[in-house]
């Protein structure tokens, strides 16, 4: 075991060299911990007994770069002062936020060229919210915010997971090919505009709920190849995928990752995650990879164990989903358009509270 890891990391240096590209933030893998130009995040720094070396701290804000293509159901998202929705303004409103994030504690934030539910959770998706369109081909206006805001995360020093498909949205994607093209094309971009802080994300929660067989779990792995095996200057992206809440990675997932992804929605116990992580690193298609949280809604941050503490415990990244729930005034949670990106509701200060505490 200690060989293959051995060689796992060896690779990756072969990847993903040390900070050698003017300012660029750059983000590797090595021994199963996250890197940041060249050396460990949080490096030395230990927390409530547990070492925080290598660990990637981060936030579901999928709704970045977020619109609606569908006239029918845009008015939805109207802000409360202007009374109608502006995507720009939450792309900005977003950049100026970032600072104030990295400023308490957070490195990563997840976003996606589909977005994500602006309910929070939906059981019908009659908005269009995608960067890519049914042929697979990327919307520049999509593209040009999801650039700004890259280009703020460099500059900040922070990483994006950057998600290419959602389920519900992939659905208007005419054929397996486009789901491939749009893939390509969005690896392609990344590479080609030699963002280094990135780590790619197949789609969020394969699962059955796509309806594109290649995007379920049994063939998602074919996708991980294909994204894999795109290069630019012999450079690569570090690529994953992530599964339904409690669910653990398959093992053809599991063996081709670079990072695994699991989600802590429907794990109500901290026990649970300890169990969800155990479970994963017997996959017999895990080979020391680093276990990355990149959506739990659960929160209890005023107690001494809650799901980020446990996970933390077991040497896996935390990632926290905020939304904002029937009734509840604009400032709360991450994913309901219009968002409000500061510190501003309970959740968000409690949850920035304890991640203050890792600086």
């Amino acid at each position: 075991m200690k060989n293959h890891l051995l060689l796992f990391s060896l690779a990756f240096l072969l990847f993903v060299s040390c900070k050698k590209q003017g300012d660029k933030t750059t983000v590797s893998i090595v021994n199963a911990e996250f890197y940041m130009n060249g050396k460990p995040t949080f490096e030395g720094k230990v927390w409530r007994n547990n070492s925080l070396q290598g660990l990637l701290p981060n936030v579901r804000m999928v709704q970045g770069i977020y619109d609606d293509l569908n006239p029918e159901t845009v008015n939805r998202w109207a802000y409360p002062d202007t009374k109608t929705w502006d995507a720009d303004r939450n792309t900005k409103e977003f950049i100026e936020a970032m600072p104030l994030w990295k400023e308490n504690g957070l490195l990563a934030f997840t976003i996606n060229l589909q977005g994500g539910s602006p309910e929070g959770y939906s059981e019908t998706q009659p908005w269009h919210n995608s960067a890519i369109t049914e042929k697979g081909e990327l919307r520049p206006d999509y593209m040009k915010r999801l650039k700004l805001i890259l280009n703020e995360a460099d500059h900040l020093g922070m990483v994006a997971i950057v998600g290419v498909y959602y389920f519900g949205q992939e659905r208007r994607m005419e054929s397996e090919e486009a789901i491939k093209t749009g893939l390509i094309n969005a690896v392609d971009w990344i590479l080609e505009n030699d963002f280094r802080n990135v780590l790619l994300e197949v789609c969020n929660e394969s699962s059955f709920l796509y309806s594109h067989p290649i995007l379920q779990e049994e063939r998602v792995h074919e996708l991980i190849h294909l994204a894999k095996s795109r290069q630019v200057n012999e450079r690569r992206l570090l690529v994953g995928t992530s599964f339904l809440g409690n669910y653990i990675p398959t093992d053809k997932v599991a063996a081709v990752s670079d990072f695994i992804l699991i989600h802590g929605n429907a794990v109500e116990k901290w026990e649970g995650i300890v169990e969800q992580i155990d479970k994963t690193k017997a996959l017999k298609g895990y080979k020391g990879q680093p276990i990355v949280y990149n959506e739990d809604d659960h929160e209890d941050f005023d107690q001494p164990m809650n799901n980020f503490v446990a996970a933390t415990s077991q040497k896996a990244s935390w990632g926290y989903f905020d939304y904002r729930r029937k009734g509840e005034s604009f400032e709360c949670g991450y994913q309901n358009p219009p968002v409000d990106w500061g510190i501003n509701s309970e959740r968000k200060k409690a949850f920035f509270k304890i991640l203050s505490e890792w600086k």
